[in-house]
């Protein structure tokens, strides 16, 4: 770790952390695919998850409804367990075929986040899988999307275009889903796990709360239009550092204060002030692609900037730190390099 003379710029964002210890009590999986054959950076092998949720079992951990507990934690009276919800994004066919019959058999609640223009196309499910699913006692079908477009806002477009191309991106997709299933559910997965403030907004003016893909648990703290989830993957959800992240309790911050990550600096800096529960010689960071990562410490702030430019559209650091009651604080910190081509 190294000291040094903060840095402002327009990509210097303050943190600004509870003065409370929050311990998180849900942590939400993120799958798309159950397959073996589809590409490993997006499909989960029903082995896999078979031990994935084996370990959930073995600690003890409930498996909840994704909206009874979300609700729950920015009531008046949180829970205090720890908690897991399932989520499957997109509604593939492997999803039917395969993972809702192991979830069945597990007698496991889950929700799928429909991107309702894909239904019925090669590799999806069909709008009769979809409602024979949803009749399902613990299964909830929610809203991923018309389209599953890039929704924050294009450089140079003009604000009446994206709120015309977002209005309809998200209604469309929630009338579709009332009106073919009955479903109007108040959750909403960013394709991508993209979102800017401008989304945000939007979000919640529906009364919804919105998924990214930014990995961490989610505490009373936590934004209700930025919800962290954890991909499941082969490539993310192997079981060497699954008790970690089944196990984490939310970063002790008020989340609602979090940079929407949409960057003009390269690498961007976050900044984090100094509280009782962080103490900087625990605290480590990582940058996607660039593994472990320094950060300076000065005036009872952490600045953690990384050591070189990235050349992707979407990235994260990660920082993580010893919760008082075991486990980890977890912070994933999105960011969205909206010059690179989208997908």
């Amino acid at each position: 770790m190294k000291a040094g003379k903060l840095r402002i710029s327009g990509t210097l964002f303050s943190i600004f952390l509870a003065s409370a210890s929050v311990k998180a009590d849900l942590v939400v999986l993120q799958y798309h695919h159950i397959s073996n054959t589809t590409p490993p950076s997006t499909s989960t092998s029903e082995s896999l998850l078979n031990a994935q949720l084996d370990l959930v079992s073995e600690l003890g951990l409930e498996v909840v409804d994704l909206r009874d507990a979300t609700e729950n934690l920015f009531s008046d009276d949180p829970s205090t367990n720890q908690r897991i919800a399932i989520t499957f994004d997109d509604a593939y066919e492997s999803v039917y075929s395969k993972g809702a019959e192991i979830l069945q058999k597990r007698g496991l609640p889950y929700t799928i986040f429909v991107d309702t223009a894909a239904i019925g196309s090669q590799g999806y499910m069909t709008w009769q899988q979809l409602a024979e699913l949803s009749k399902r006692e613990g299964v909830t079908i929610a809203n991923h999307s018309s389209g599953h477009g890039h929704l924050a806002r294009r450089p140079e477009e003009a604000e009446g275009d994206w709120k015309k191309r977002i209005t309809h991106s998200l209604d469309t997709a929630q009338a579709e889903l009332k009106r073919r299933l009955g479903a109007d559910f108040p959750l909403f997965a960013y394709p991508y796990g993209e979102f800017d403030e401008a989304l945000e907004a939007e979000v919640s003016k529906r009364g919804w709360y919105g998924f990214g893909q930014q990995s961490g648990a989610i505490g009373p703290l936590s934004g209700q239009t930025r919800l962290p989830r954890f991909p499941m993957a082969n490539t993310f959800g192997q079981l060497d550092g699954l008790r970690d992240k089944l196990t984490s309790k939310a970063f002790p911050i008020d989340a609602g204060k979090l940079p929407d990550g949409i960057m003009d600096e390269n690498p961007p800096t976050l900044t984090l002030p100094l509280v009782d529960e962080i103490q900087p010689s625990r605290l480590t960071c990582f940058a996607s692609g660039m593994g472990r990562i320094d950060f300076d410490v000065l005036n009872n702030s952490i600045s953690i900037t990384a050591p070189g430019s990235f050349n992707s559209r979407r990235f994260r650091y990660n920082c993580t730190h010893p919760a008082e009651a075991g486990g980890f604080y977890w912070l994933s910190q999105q960011w969205l390099d909206l010059s690179q081509p989208e997908d």
